[in-house]
């Protein structure tokens, strides 16, 4: 399940009927990871606010 991986619930991309196993996995590959933009755009402002100072 590749969903865990991107913090999405179950069958949120296996669930989907017809989907073969390599095109779920393209789609997984093709989301945007939430977390991880999340946790650039805080690293971005450490490096604003610190240059800014």
């Amino acid at each position: 399940m590749p969903e865990w991986m991107m913090g999405l619930p179950a069958g949120w991309i296996t669930g989907v009927p017809g989907l073969s196993r390599a095109q779920q996995l393209k789609l997984a590959g093709n989301g945007v990871v939430w977390q991880q933009a999340a946790e650039a755009y805080r690293y971005l402002l450490g490096v604003l606010r610190d240059a800014a100072a």
